[in-house]
């Protein structure tokens, strides 16, 4: 129960006791009014700023992807990085998120949230997405969160990337803050089966036995990427060798 709930039934009690404290009574009411809409502005300002440090976040991140693309294809003549993707979570997702949490839409529970800024990054091979990770978190102003290898370790549906939560720095006009992204590596085929299992499944309702059937179609269909990966990898080996 906030002040305002507090304070009401206590303003009425004073309307109801003395006539005079009427005019008292209704500015008091206007106060706390005046005062909870105050909160709210202030909560949306500082959730505005917090969302603004999150793309800031973003574009740092992005920045020095591209600076590796950049120095990678001039020392061997080839990119890794097919396509960099970006997103901030949607008001709606992050929400859902809290109250799965069971924490309330406030700066400090969004900061509690590592995946509000996203960045994908998808790549040729499968080595060239261990050498990225590498070159990124070998800079010193990158920290690692959590690292989850899903390509080492494919999730039961089949799903493969390497996820990063990092902390990076951002500097504003009068401070420095550290933003978490969550950075997901992954070769165009692990980013293709990905794409087409979500469209497929995300949010449908199916039947016991569709699901079970569907699932293992999947899961093979991974597999079959996952070797079409290694066999393209093999065949950019033998040309470089040769």
């Amino acid at each position: 129960m906030d002040i305002k709930e507090l304070a009401i039934p206590l303003v009425g009690s004073m309307i109801q006791q003395n006539a005079s404290s009427a005019a008292l009574a209704k500015k008091i009411t206007e106060l706390l009014e005046e005062a909870s809409f105050s909160q709210m502005q202030e909560s949306i300002e500082k959730l505005k700023f917090l969302m603004s440090c999150y793309r800031c976040a973003l574009l740092e991140i992005e920045t020095k992807f591209h600076v590796l693309n950049e120095q990678f294809s001039l020392r061997h003549e080839r990119n890794p990085i097919e396509i960099i993707k970006t997103r901030i979570k949607s008001p709606e997702s992050i929400q859902e998120k809290l109250e799965r949490r069971s924490l309330p839409l406030t700066p400090s529970s969004l900061e509690q949230l590592h995946d509000i800024a996203g960045i994908r990054v998808i790549c040729s091979f499968i080595d060239d997405i261990y050498l990225l990770a590498n070159c990124l978190l070998l800079q010193d102003d990158i920290r690692l969160i959590e690292q989850k290898d899903y390509i080492k370790n494919p999730k039961d549906n089949g799903y493969r990337s390497l996820h990063l939560i990092i902390e990076v720095p951002i500097f504003l006009q009068n401070e420095k803050r550290f933003m978490k992204v969550e950075v997901q590596l992954r070769t165009i085929a692990m980013e293709f089966w990905a794409n087409l299992e979500h469209k497929l499944c995300y949010k449908k309702s199916l039947s016991p036995e569709i699901s079970q059937l569907t699932s293992e179609e999947l899961s093979q269909c991974a597999e079959m990427s996952a070797q079409l990966d290694l066999k393209m990898q093999h065949v950019r080996d033998i040309i470089q060798n040769s």
